[in-house]
């Protein structure tokens, strides 16, 4: 929802503002940008990556709250679908808070604001606290999931469009990987027989060094503004429906299967907290470290056809799923399960890839060219990441909710893999009708001036 602009940064703003940003200038790029990029980047990645963890902290606490707790398996489901909930909705807000504080500042905002989750989760989490106390702390961890959307806007607006596809699966994947650490020191914390306190212990200094890392080394862009009537625009936009239908099959399944695949663990195979442990932090560490790779992929052969064949894969991969669960095979359910994973991991890239490149094709539709179009499709690309990040990640909850839901109806989650392998088909059908079905045709009008190509997104 942010927007170029040649304003300078209002004086009375405090922190290192850049009033010149031009990454589109090869030049510029070279000689300044590309260095000033990565080291925001860079630091972005830390915080975004703490957010994710501290976000999906109760996937991890979930697995240590024992029947001393008191809570059922629908009871610890609804807790994770609510955090996730309060994750997706506080997108919105924090991709307009890049451009009002500017993205140096609100990086360290956002990082500090991790504690407070932290230290509240750290104070109730013990047996005897009711399961409202918990569901009110769980959904305060949900703020860590708005800094996946005020990253991507903030390092949007410093990479040019040709580099887009790899700085946001870089910076998105790097943030992903918060899921599996915070995983893998859960496991360390329960194989020493530690608490979960001593997992938040580990975590609160941790959001000290982000955000103090954040204020000595990143950058606010004095382009970037708030520019509602982009905002306007891209949600009027059918385009940013039919990427957040798709989305929500992305990173919606990555979060949501990272917070409940311990629990079905738990629930379906009878695994222990140590045991689920072991096996949790595989799939979305895969699924993080190769998002990356899908951005690099859709910058080379198309976000829309690479897109279009992990749909091909996620659904054969969940159809085998739906066979495991069926079955019981611990073995052959865990191993498709992080299949599973990887493949969210690299339709995340290739999906946001595209977000850029179809607002730029709408440009050149229009008749922009050059500089022009460049500024055009960064200000609806920009704006509607937001709402397709905050829509995408209820994909999560919609998770979460469906396996609730399939425990409680036949105590199994074969129920919920079947829902999830027809909507893994929809979005095949509709990236292959909205985006690779028609080639590029140019629309024959009065004169040659007038001519306009018809819009063809078969390489967004």
């Amino acid at each position: 929802m942010t927007a170029p602009s040649t304003a300078p940064a209002p004086p009375n703003r405090g922190g290192r503002w850049i009033q010149r940003w031009d990454p589109e200038d090869e030049t510029f790029w070279n000689e300044t940008g590309e260095k000033v990029a990565r080291r925001n980047l860079a630091f972005s990645v830390l915080s975004e990556h703490i957010g994710f963890s501290v976000w999906t902290m109760w996937s991890v606490l979930v697995l240590f709250m024992g029947p001393e707790y008191g809570l059922t398996p629908a009871d610890k489901f609804l807790l994770t679908s609510m955090v996730t909930l309060v994750g997706a909705v506080v997108r919105v807000p924090y991709t307009f808070a890049v451009a009002i504080f500017g993205g140096r500042n609100w990086t360290i905002i956002s990082a500090s604001l991790l504690l407070l989750p932290t230290a509240a989760a750290f104070a109730v989490m013990k047996p005897g606290t009711s399961f409202s106390t918990f569901l009110l702390v769980g959904l305060l961890a949900g703020i860590g999931g708005g800094n996946f959307a005020s990253s991507m806007t903030n390092i949007n607006a410093f990479f040019p469009l040709r580099k887009k596809g790899w700085a946001l699966g870089l910076n998105a994947g790097g943030g992903n990987i918060g899921v599996p650490v915070i995983q893998l020191i859960a496991l360390a914390v329960i194989g020493a027989s530690g608490g979960p306190r001593v997992l938040l212990g580990i975590y609160i200094p941790l959001i000290v060094v982000a955000a103090t890392l954040s204020a000595l080394y990143m950058d606010n862009l004095a382009t970037v503004k708030n520019d509602t009537g982009a905002a306007v625009d891209s949600a009027k936009d059918g385009h940013t429906w039919i990427m957040s239908f798709l989305y929500i099959g992305t990173f919606g399944s990555f979060i949501g299967y990272a917070f409940a695949f311990g629990q079905v663990l738990q629930v379906q195979f009878g695994r222990t907290p140590l045991q689920a442990a072991y096996l949790t932090f595989i799939g979305p560490l895969l699924g993080s470290l190769i998002r990356p790779l899908g951005g690099w992929l859709a910058d080379r052969y198309g976000g829309a056809k690479i897109t279009l064949y992990n749909y091909v894969a996620m659904a054969v991969a969940t159809g085998v799923l739906v066979f495991a669960s069926q079955e019981k095979s611990l073995g052959l359910f865990v191993s498709v399960f992080v299949v599973l994973f990887v493949l969210s991991g690299l339709g995340n890239g290739s999906t946001f890839k595209m977000i850029p490149g179809i607002f730029q094709t709408k440009a050149l539709a229009k008749g922009l060219t050059g500089e022009a179009a460049v500024v055009h499709g960064r200000r609806l690309s920009g704006a509607s990441m937001g709402l397709i990040g905050a829509v995408g990640a209820l994909g999560g909850v919609g998770i979460n909710l469906a396996f609730r839901q399939s425990f409680l109806s036949n105590g199994s989650g074969t129920g919920a893999f079947v829902v999830f392998l027809a909507y893994y088909a929809a979005c095949f059908v509709v990236t292959w009708a909205v985006y690779l079905r028609r080639s590029a045709k140019v629309t024959t009008t009065t004169t040659a001036a007038e001519a306009k190509p018809q819009l063809s997104y078969a390489e967004v």
